[in-house]
């Protein structure tokens, strides 16, 4: 599961920093989010857009069939099975760009903590897109949460190292393989 997620824009962040300015550079009149970014904020995406990858403005979470709430993550092990997700898993992937996710610990403590990859200042996690009521809207991809995050939580998204990016995006015959594969360890701080 991943409830949160930063985008944080600091002096550090210039690819980050990058995509912000291109979003508000093609929607200007769209408030995007940065900082702690919560489901059914506006925030950026990177998808296909006319044979090449670029950023857009998107809202996080999918609405729920029975008109209640958001649906914010898709388990990656079902996805392929699930009308809700197939299409979108199929034909209309999309990278989200982070600086990280938050998850809380189980114990009654609920402490909330950040992960971040190592050596980084960007965390891209993969998704998918598609549109509501005229309304473009993501969803994050998750999966079995690797060692480096079990004995906080036993999900996280499923994070895709740079050069991955591009083949998420465009090669669908690589989707599959992509999910079933090994998550980078994660390092995490104390939120």
């Amino acid at each position: 599961m991943c409830g949160r997620y930063s985008l944080f824009t600091d002096e550090q962040n210039k690819e980050i920093l990058k995509i912000i300015q291109e979003v508000s550079a093609k929607h200007p009149s769209v408030e995007m989010k940065t900082g702690e970014i919560f489901p059914t904020n506006i925030a950026p995406i990177l998808k296909q857009e006319n044979g090449s990858i670029h950023p857009d403005a998107a809202i996080w979470g999918f609405p729920h069939f029975k008109n209640k709430g958001v649906i914010i993550n898709a388990r990656s092990e079902t996805a392929f099975e699930k009308k809700m997700f197939r299409e979108s898993l199929i034909f209309r992937r999309c990278v989200i760009p982070s600086t990280g996710f938050y998850e809380w610990s189980q114990d009654e403590a609920h402490q909330k903590y950040r992960f971040l990859l190592p050596q980084s200042n960007v965390l891209y996690m993969a998704g998918i897109y598609n549109e509501y009521k005229g309304e473009q809207r993501y969803v994050i991809l998750t999966t079995e949460g690797n060692e480096s995050i079990r004995e906080i939580h036993h999900r996280m998204p499923v994070v895709l190292l740079p050069n991955q990016i591009e083949q998420w995006i465009e090669d669908s015959n690589s989707t599959s393989e992509i999910l079933r594969g090994e998550f980078p360890s994660l390092v995490y701080t104390v939120a």
